[in-house]
């Protein structure tokens, strides 16, 4: 939508001018909601950071200067479309999804933010900030303020609009950053036996129970069937939780073989690609078509029926690409559509963990939301270096310390920790960061066997999943824990809790 109206905006101190499709509406001090459509403001700040927010769970989110190159994926296409909103990249400017904020250098910074869907993106100059959205569907919340209140109004604004989930995880163990897809029954068993011993509320089967990524049955190394793990895991007492990616399918599953025109497709027909995993591409279910739905909504009453309660569901960013359905609705509507089907499936009980889900399409619906890309038990990602959306520690981290803010509409998931030393790469100060970050978001997960950690790990995380500690937000990077001061600055690369620095 053009904008209509050009006026000047009044801040306490600071008077700039707008372009937008109507005028701004004062909401309190130096804060205004702003029409749906596009807008432009002009800016002094040349010299200031941009905040800039990814699209998915696992995009690139942080502070960039004005003058350095954007923060984004460079140079590997089936990356950005996998890990990124593709569609509106730009790789000569500043740019994220939903929200972006100029840091002025005095603890205080002008935040833009969308308080819709419509695939809004925020980007900036070093003269202008601006809003943009491929389908106008909500307004704008404009603020010039202390940077840690104003991110946290901004997202009280985002829960008035789409809802929050208060439901808590608990401590969380998976199989997955110790066995990978690796896993068969016995295996899991023994695992379960041994984990049972400590405080986890939910123990949580990942990738490699199934036949395909599209064909969620059981594989042959699961001969007793996913209701008697189920059944073995709630017997500990904890829930027991499943991954599973519904909305895609590999080209070899039997879904994607037997079913293309359940597809969402290309302007050709072709199935359209949604991404790479696995070592190739990977097709979406087009979630408008009534069929896809009857399949999603048979697909999670069997599941629950087996006994799970507990889903990570992954690589669900794919239902909110741009392609052709059978529905003409905007890709973010159909997403957050397909996701409320699933929460209307398994009832308000039911804990839902997204991971790689578009971040503010989510809120309201997942419990739980994964905001950073998978951590490991090294630091940098060798095979993609400068990745800042590839597996590692130090991505992992950095991603969380930016997503502090949406703690307060579902839980922020920053990924396992790692009691282990054997069988890691990360060192003492890198482990305790992990550690840290977990704590100071407030989901607790792990996936070391317990027979791979000795008598001292073992205290060490049965100490950490019964502590509950009070954690405070002082700055952009310091937080305090239980009166422990720990910083975060310098884009976590030089990580040192300590007592006095500031943090800003």
């Amino acid at each position: 939508m053009a904008p209509t109206h050009t006026g000047l905006i009044e801040f306490d101190d600071l008077t700039l001018a707008l372009t937008s499709n109507g005028a701004p509406r004062r909401i309190g001090t130096d804060r205004y909601l702003v029409p749906p459509g596009d807008l432009t403001i002009l800016h002094p700040f040349s010299d200031a950071e941009f905040y800039r927010h990814g699209w998915n769970s696992w995009s690139p989110t942080g502070w960039r200067r004005l003058d350095e190159a954007p923060l984004r994926i460079v140079g590997n296409p089936e990356r950005l479309l996998t890990a990124d909103d593709a569609k509106n990249d730009t790789p000569w400017a500043h740019s994220g999804s939903g929200v972006g904020a100029l840091g002025l250098g005095d603890g205080r910074i002008l935040l833009l933010g969308a308080l819709g869907l419509g695939a809004p993106r925020v980007g900036a100059t070093t003269s202008t900030l601006w809003g943009t959205t491929e389908v106008p569907s909500g307004e704008w919340f404009l603020g010039l303020g202390e940077e840690v209140a104003l991110f946290h109004e901004y997202a009280e604004l985002l829960a008035d609009r789409l809802g929050r989930r208060t439901t808590h995880a608990g401590r969380v163990w998976s199989t997955w950053y110790s066995c990978y897809e690796d896993i068969d029954e016995d295996l899991v068993r023994t695992m379960v036996e041994d984990v049972s011993r400590f405080p986890f509320d939910v123990i949580q089967i990942d990738d490699g129970w199934m036949k395909s990524v599209g064909d969620w049955e059981a594989n042959d190394k699961f001969c007793s069937g996913m209701p008697a793990l189920a059944s073995l895991i709630s017997s500990t007492g904890a829930r027991a939780g499943l991954w599973l990616a519904p909305f895609i399918a590999l080209p070899a599953s039997e879904f994607a073989r037997q079913r293309t025109d359940l597809l969402i497709s290309t302007p050709s027909g072709e199935p359209m690609i949604a991404g790479y995993n696995w070592g190739g591409p990977y097709f979406c279910l087009d979630t408008t078509q009534e069929e896809v739905q009857d399949h999603i909504r048979r697909l999670f009453e069997r599941l629950c029926g087996w006994g799970f309660s507990y889903f990570k569901l992954d690589f669900m960013y794919a239902a909110a690409l741009e392609g052709i359905r059978h529905v003409d609705v905007h890709r973010e509507q159909a997403y957050r559509d397909a996701v409320a089907l699933i929460r209307e499936t398994v009832g308000e009980d039911v804990y839902l963990l997204g991971s790689g889900v578009p971040m503010i399409p989510s809120i309201g619906i997942f419990d739980g939301v994964r905001v950073g890309p998978d951590v490991a038990a090294f630091w940098d990602n060798a095979e993609r270096p400068g990745d800042p959306s590839g597996v590692g520690a130090k991505n992992s981290l950095q991603a969380g310390a930016h997503r502090y803010w949406l703690k307060s509409v579902y839980e922020t998931d920053p990924d396992a920790v790692y009691f282990r030393r054997r069988r890691s790469l990360l060192d003492e100060r890198q482990r305790q960061a992990v550690q840290d970050m977990a704590t100071i978001l407030g989901f607790k997960s792990t996936s070391d066997p317990i027979s791979w950690l000795d008598e001292e790990e073992r205290r060490e995380l049965r100490e950490w999943l019964e502590s509950s500690e009070v954690v405070e937000q002082e700055g952009r990077y310091l937080f305090s824990v239980d009166g422990r001061q720990i910083d975060m600055a310098g884009m976590l690369i030089d990580y040192v809790p300590s007592p006095s620095t500031n943090g800003n």
